[in-house]
């Protein structure tokens, strides 16, 4: 493939750049020149799930599929927080009240619809040129702008203290990590992302996509 899309399931413990550079690497070797490969979204390390990679003359194309709407499954660890939200933060003792079921129903009713949220510092949003997480390991001051986003559908798949599985469809720009501290907050526990799997980009789904090392493997990639 020169020009087009890829479906990509990303595996846990890879940059989404990661991911791109080694797609990049077998096209080209593939083609015997140097093919243009970029992504429509970045999925934080921890993160799994579908990644639409653009090839050739799709790319120009990455703006139009990064503002699509998204759906995501998700755990939320209850009682703990997180420096980055995620599982690679520093993780802090909050609470160990076992909140009911209804309290959840009851939080999770104010983050339907449209929603105000603060990305988290720890992200690729880029503050006067440079990239935010690149600032807060540096240990400068990160102020992050508010946005509006707008969360679609928000159900539980399952809680078991302290784990809450949830499934979220939302606007593009919204941040999962940020939600899971939000809603933490609002129950008074705390909370962090602690898994994130992203199950579908509107019509493409995760059953659709290629595991990363189908790409990678030059005699699997032949139908690429």
């Amino acid at each position: 493939m020169t020009d087009g899309i890829i479906l990509i399931d990303k595996p846990a413990g890879m940059t989404s750049f990661g991911v791109v550079a080694r797609v990049r690497r077998v096209l080209s070797q593939k083609a015997g020149k140097k093919v243009k490969v970029g992504h429509t979204g970045t999925l934080d390390p921890f993160a799994t799930g579908l990644m639409i990679i653009v090839v050739g003359k799709e790319c120009k194309n990455a703006g139009q599929y990064s503002k699509l709407d998204k759906v995501y499954e998700a755990t939320f660890r209850l009682g703990q927080t997180s420096t980055t939200g995620d599982p690679e933060g520093e993780i802090a003792d909050v609470s160990d009240r076992v909140v009911v079921r209804s309290e959840i129903d009851k939080a999770l009713e104010q983050f339907r619809g449209e929603i105000t949220q603060r990305p988290p510092i720890y992200s690729a949003i880029k503050i006067n040129g440079e990239r935010a997480y690149k600032l807060a390991r540096k240990g400068e001051e990160v102020i992050m702008p508010t946005r509006q986003v707008t969360v679609f559908e928000l159900e539980i798949l399952d809680y078991d203290y302290p784990n809450l599985v949830v499934r979220a469809h939302v606007s593009s720009g919204t941040y999962i990590r940020t939600l899971a501290e939000d809603i933490g907050q609002a129950l008074g526990t705390g909370a962090y992302c602690s898994q994130l799997r992203r199950t579908s980009i509107s019509e493409w789904g995760i059953d659709d996509a290629k595991s990363l090392s189908q790409i990678v493997d030059r005699d699997q990639s032949s139908g690429l």
